[in-house]
C-alpha cells in the first residue's frame, strides 16, 4: 500500500519522539492520528505539519484509559477508514529514587501508561487490524534501551520496559495469523526536552555523575518511517539505536 494511502496512529504525538515520528509519517503521505493526553500539545504538532497539516487528526486520549482508547481507534476508523501503524510511543519516566522509597501509588501510576497504556492501544488496534479490508497492519512498541539495562535507581521505568519487550513477542507471535507485524524501537538518549537532563550530568553505575551525548530526534523518525514503510511480510523484531558514545552495554 503506498504511503499515500497509508494511515498510522502515534501516541504521545503532543511532545519529543512522538511529534518527531508525526512529523515524519505526514511528511511521507501518512495520514496520522495524533494522540495525547493535552489537546494542545497535538495542536502544535499539527501546525508544526504546515501543508501536510491536512492529513492530521488531533484526538485527546488518555491511553490508561480503556474507554478513551477505544474512542481513538473508533474516530481514526470513522475518519481514515483503517489503521496501518500504531506507533506505541506515549510513556513516562520514573524519578531516580531507592527501591524502598518509591511510593507505590506512584510505581502504578508508571505501570498504569508505559505498561498497561501500551496494552490497551495495542489490543484496539489488532482489533481493527484483523477486521479491515485488506486484513493487517504494523504495531511499533517504543521501548528503551532500559528494556535491555536498566539505569541505577529505576526499578519501575526498567520493569514496564522489559515487560514491553514481552508483549511485543507476544504481538509478535500472535499477530501472524491475521498479517499483523509488531516490532519494537529502542531509542537511547535522543535529544528531547525529557533528556535535557543527560546533557547536565545524570547518575551512572558506579555512582558518579556525568554528561552524557545526545543524538538528534530525527534519527528516531526515520528508523520508525522505515519500519513502518516494509511490506508486511518484513519485519524489524528490535531494533536499537542510540547516541554512539552513551554508556550502555554495562552502563558504562
Amino acid at each position: 500500500m503506498a504511503a499515500q494511502n497509508k494511515v498510522a496512529v502515534v501516541t504521545g504525538a503532543g511532545t519529543g519522539i512522538g511529534r518527531a515520528v508525526a512529523l515524519e509519517l505526514l511528511a511521507n503521505g501518512y495520514r496520522v492520528a495524533l494522540a495525547g493526553r493535552r489537546r494542545e500539545p497535538l495542536e502544535q504538532t499539527r501546525t508544526a505539519a504546515g501543508e501536510d497539516a491536512v492529513r492530521a487528526l488531533v484526538v485527546p486520549t488518555d491511553v490508561t484509559d480503556e474507554h478513551s482508547v477505544r474512542a481513538l481507534f473508533d474516530q481514526a476508523q470513522r475518519e481514515y477508514g483503517r489503521v496501518d501503524v500504531l506507533f506505541n510511543n506515549a510513556g513516562r519516566n520514573s524519578p531516580a529514587v531507592p527501591i524502598d522509597e518509591l511510593p507505590v501509588a506512584q510505581w502504578r501510576e508508571i505501570v498504569e501508561v508505559n505498561l498497561t497504556g501500551m496494552f490497551l492501544c495495542a489490543q484496539a488496534a489488532v482489533r481493527v487490524m484483523k477486521n479491515q479490508d485488506p486484513q493487517g497492519g504494523r504495531i511499533i512498541n517504543n521501548g528503551s534501551i532500559s528494556a535491555y539495562s536498566p539505569r541505577p535507581l529505576s526499578a519501575a521505568y526498567a520493569a514496564t520496559k522489559h515487560a514491553v519487550t514481552g508483549l511485543t513477542k507476544s504481538l509478535s507471535l500472535d499477530g501472524r495469523a491475521h498479517n499483523i507485524a509488531c516490532g519494537q524501537i529502542d531509542i537511547g538518549n535522543a535529544a528531547t526536552d525529557m533528556t535535557t537532563r543527560m546533557a547536565e550530568g545524570v547518575l551512572q553505575a558506579d555512582g558518579s555523575l556525568k554528561a552524557e551525548p545526545r543524538m538528534d530526534v530525527a534519527h528516531v523518525a526515520r528508523a520508525v518511517l522505515h519500519m513502518s514503510e516494509l511490506p508486511l511480510e518484513a519485519n524489524v523484531q528490535f531494533m536499537t539505536i542510540m547516541a554512539t558514545a552513551m554508556p550502555f552495554v554495562g552502563r558504562g
